[in-house]
Formats: structure tokens, C-alpha cells, sequence
């Protein structure tokens, strides 16, 4: 497994995926598990994967550690691996798809809302599912589905807002919650890894007047077996494509 993350200038968003794939490892001691950055860190993806294929590999499941599909999976991935084919015919890549969306990352966002103090459900609260979004419409569609699902889950109400590239702004939409009446608002920090845009959105939530900010998603136990089960599908997917 070649896991392909975001990267970042920030040394603990590197940590934390390093973090998150000793987990992996830990479900999974019999698949070698590699990380990649696409940009910011080393090693990028090309690079892990020119060494397997020096090394003798003749699989790779490359796994986007991505919450949404937009460019980065739709494009640059893409783009990465058709250089790697290029160079190395005989190595077989498979793709497996991006972590999110998935009920498993919801778990994991009232996981990390919990370690705030906010109980998962809580109907006198309000909640703002932050994501760092992105010039793909769809993408950011995805985050706004994932948080209208959510409210069945109990709370008082819940909106989508996004760090960059789309609105509202995580303090325009705890602004409006607040005007609407909310008795408390909180924000769920949809991001693997701590970084600038975890920051940036925490210090403006809680200036809007949110009550919490949840972490970001990390190494939290849901996220791990998602990495695992995107893998098993990419493995069975191939399969089933051979058997045709």
C-alpha cells in the first residue's frame, strides 16, 4: 500500500500521517504500508513508487488519504501514476478510492467532538462540519450531504462551511446558526491532519462565538479502518475485473 496524503509545510500534518498508518499497520501486519505526500514533504508518490518497482514489486495499491474526490484524486494521482507506468511497464497500480465520503468518518468526527466535551447528537447544540474546500463543486457538495445527513443524528441543527474556495466561511456559518437561535455551536474539524487551515479555522470559529472546535480526524481508530477497507476494496475490485 502506497498512501498518497495531501502534505504540508506544517511537520505535524506529517506526523500525524505517520501516526495514522502505524494503525494501519497494526490491523494490517501483512501488507507493507508506505506513506507519500503529493506536495510540501517527502517522499512524493513517484518517487515510493520508482523504488518498489527497482525493488522488485510487481503490485501497488495506491491509497488517496483524501476526505473528498476533487482534483488532487481526480487529476494530479492520475497524472503521477501515468509517469510511473510510463517508466515502470511491468508494475501494476491499482487506485483505491478516496476515504470520504463514508459513515465511518462521521464516527469519527463524534469521536473527536466528544474528546471536546460535545455529546454526539446533543439536541440544544448546533453543528458546523468544516472542510478545507475546494474550486470542485461536487466536492464541496459532498461535505454539505455528509452535514444535512448528519442532523437526523439529533442535533439542534447542522450547516457545511469551508476554509477556502467556497462559502460560507466557518465564522459565517456559526454567525448564522448563532442569529438563528442555537443555544451552543460547535465546529467538526473535517481534516485528516493539523495544519494551517486548522488554525486558521479555529481561531476564526471561536472569535465568531463557537463553544468548541473539534480536532482534526487524524489516527482516530474509524479512519484506520477506512484505510483498510479502501484497500480490500481496490484488492477485490482488481479481482473481479481479472475474472471477467
Amino acid at each position: 500500500m502506497v498512501a498518497v496524503a495531501h502534505g504540508s509545510r506544517d511537520p505535524r500534518a506529517a506526523t500525524t500521517v505517520t501516526e495514522l498508518l502505524r494503525a494501519v499497520r497494526v490491523r494490517r501486519p501483512d501488507v507493507p504500508v508506505l506513506p507519500s505526500f503529493l506536495d510540501h514533504a517527502p517522499p512524493a508518490p513517484g518517487r515510493v513508487l520508482d523504488g518498489l518497482a527497482r525493488d522488485g514489486a510487481e503490485h501497488a495499491v495506491v491509497l488517496p488519504l483524501l476526505l473528498t474526490a476533487a482534483y488532487h484524486s481526480n487529476t494530479d494521482i492520475p497524472g503521477v501514476l501515468a509517469r510511473v507506468r510510463s517508466r515502470h511497464p511491468r508494475l501494476r497500480l491499482r487506485t483505491a478510492g478516496t476515504l470520504g465520503p463514508h459513515p465511518l468518518l462521521t464516527a469519527a468526527l463524534e469521536r473527536r467532538l466528544a474528546e471536546a466535551d460535545v455529546r454526539p447528537g446533543s439536541p440544544d447544540t448546533a453543528v458546523v462540519v468544516v472542510s478545507a474546500g475546494s474550486s470542485d463543486a461536487s466536492a464541496n457538495a459532498t461535505v454539505a450531504a455528509l452535514a444535512d445527513r448528519w442532523r437526523s443524528r439529533g442535533w439542534w441543527d447542522t450547516a457545511a462551511a469551508y476554509a477556502s474556495a467556497a462559502g460560507p466561511t466557518p465564522a459565517e456559518a456559526v454567525t448564522a446558526l448563532r442569529e438563528a437561535g442555537a443555544p451552543r455551536v460547535v465546529v467538526a474539524s473535517y481534516f485528516l491532519a493539523p495544519g494551517y487551515f486548522t488554525d486558521k479555522v479555529g481561531d476564526a470559529a471561536l472569535t465568531a462565538g463557537a463553544d468548541a472546535v473539534s480536532a482534526p480526524l487524524g489516527a482516530a481508530p474509524e479512519v484506520a479502518e477506512l484505510v483498510v477497507r479502501r484497500y480490500d476494496e481496490a484488492l477485490l475490485t482488481a479481482r473481479e475485473a481479472a475474472a471477467v
